[in-house]
């Protein structure tokens, strides 16, 4: 096997064992692999291992990849900061949406995404208050959450953060808890919503994540190296 068949085994186990120790069932969590910067080599090698979730951080980079890798049945989820006029283009060409952060970049990707399938999106929070980071702040994300959902070329599916980075488990472990305690409040204030998605945790936390709750883990260096 190659590299990469092998880092996906490696990772896949990661995951099947923090779902055993967390109690949770098998299958719970997904695997998007982060494939910025990344050649269509790694890509093709990661799917032929059996891995069909990419995300991208930057839209030209994913567009040439999406144009060349089209024969492949894979799912495109978008993860970098969104820019207002990059939604059109964002909106038509993936399948999911991860970080929006605010109600005008969501009315975008909602215009543009008219006679589609609903575009599943997750909310970035800025679980940790970092002035430099993306992401709505907790007291706000409730209003939002609730202007989002009013659009309906939108599918609000959950949440996600990248938290503050720390080698500390314990503060790794209070982030996630705060973003799984902020999706529980949502899922309490909006039954009708099918909010079933945490996008949390990377190659140095997946673990931690996935025992507060993690659905979609984002692995990128664990996966394919170090970025070029």
């Amino acid at each position: 096997m190659s590299n990469i068949a092998n880092n996906l085994q490696a990772i896949r186990q990661r995951i099947s064992t923090a779902q055993q120790l967390a109690g949770r069932s098998e299958n719970d969590v997904q695997l998007l692999a982060v494939s910025k910067n990344q050649p269509l080599e790694s890509l093709e090698e990661a799917y032929a291992a059996g891995q069909t979730l990419f995300g991208e951080n930057y839209l030209q980079e994913a567009l040439l990849k999406i144009s060349k890798l089209s024969h492949l049945d894979i799912s495109w989820h978008f993860i970098g900061p969104i820019q207002s006029n990059k939604t059109k283009t964002i909106a038509q060409h993936f399948s999911w949406v991860h970080s929006v952060d605010r109600l005008k970049i969501a009315q975008r990707l909602n215009n543009a995404r008219l006679g589609m399938v609903p575009l599943n999106i997750c909310i970035q929070v800025n679980i940790s208050e970092e002035p430099s980071k993306s992401g709505v702040l907790l007291d706000q994300l409730e209003p939002l959450a609730a202007e989002i959902l009013q659009l309906s070329n939108l599918s609000l599916r959950g949440l996600m953060a990248i938290p503050l980075a720390s080698a500390d488990p314990i503060v790794q472990q209070q982030q996630f808890h705060r973003l799984a305690q902020a999706l529980k409040h949502l899922q309490h204030t909006f039954p009708e919503a099918k909010l079933d998605t945490l996008s949390m945790g990377m190659s140095n936390d997946m673990e931690v994540a996935i025992k507060e709750g993690a659905t979609i883990v984002r692995i990128g260096t664990a996966l394919f190296g170090a970025r070029k």
